[in-house]
């Protein structure tokens, strides 16, 4: 039976409710994404709720909106903000992306979208919605973000690392350009399988870095604990 809690350093995910739960991926990205002193962030397809509360742990006066098509995982992660040392910054909403309308941009915006591009699609139906680009494609997806960014703004994202290629081509297309990039390898050994992605709307230099999460023994590498550190209760 899966885990229906999840406990971090700061805060608690419940996630019974959540068609995915809290996953390597999102917690790599929320770690790892430079935020600044963003003062409104927006979480897509937040699920849990987890990275929009790894986001008010690192910006204590950033506030924080999140939003998921899923009815179950935003009525959780309401429940999980509710409980957090944070809920007066946090709002969650039930919404999809298309339909989000708010009345200011955004100085960040972060999401660990449904992104199997050209996966098989799961049996379950919402984990299929959860999990692949079911009704949120690429496209749609930067076509949003390009709309609610703020100029100066920052999009945070995490994808396969064979769709790395075919996202940033279409990035470019809607004005945003990668500035900083994580290669995620799950093992010294293995090939690797995630890119976390920092995107802007302005050319530049780009920061391309590495990271294995684990040496052939097993074990967590330094950098991947130094990375979530923070938020793990295990390192």
């Amino acid at each position: 039976m899966a885990n229906t809690s999840f406990q971090f350093k700061q805060f608690v995910v419940e996630q019974a409710h959540c068609a995915m739960k809290v996953n390597t991926d999102g917690v790599l990205l929320g770690a790892w994404a430079k935020v600044g002193e963003a003062a409104r962030i927006l979480d897509i397809g937040t699920g849990t709720g987890v990275i929009a509360m790894m986001m008010a742990q690192q910006c204590p006066a950033a506030m924080i909106d999140a939003i998921d098509i899923d009815i179950g995982a935003a009525e959780q992660a309401k429940a999980n903000v509710e409980c957090s040392a944070w809920n007066d910054r946090l709002c969650v909403y039930h919404s999809a992306l298309q339909d989000f309308k708010p009345a200011y941009s955004y100085d960040f915006i972060i999401s660990n979208p449904p992104y199997f591009v050209n996966d098989l699609k799961p049996d379950n139906a919402r984990k299929s919605v959860a999990k692949h680009s079911v009704d949120l494609s690429y496209d749609e997806l930067l076509t949003n973000v390009h709309r609610l960014l703020s100029d100066n703004g920052t999009f945070a994202v995490v994808i396969p690392y064979f769709n790395k290629a075919l996202f940033l081509e279409k990035a470019t297309g809607f004005g945003l350009f990668v500035s900083s990039a994580l290669r995620v390898q799950a093992r010294e050994d293995k090939t690797p399988y995630l890119a976390l992605l920092q995107l802007v709307r302005r050319k530049g230099e780009v920061l391309e870095e590495g990271l294995v999460i684990q040496t052939l023994s097993g074990e967590y590498t330094a950098g991947y604990k130094a990375l979530t550190q923070a938020f793990y209760l295990k390192f």
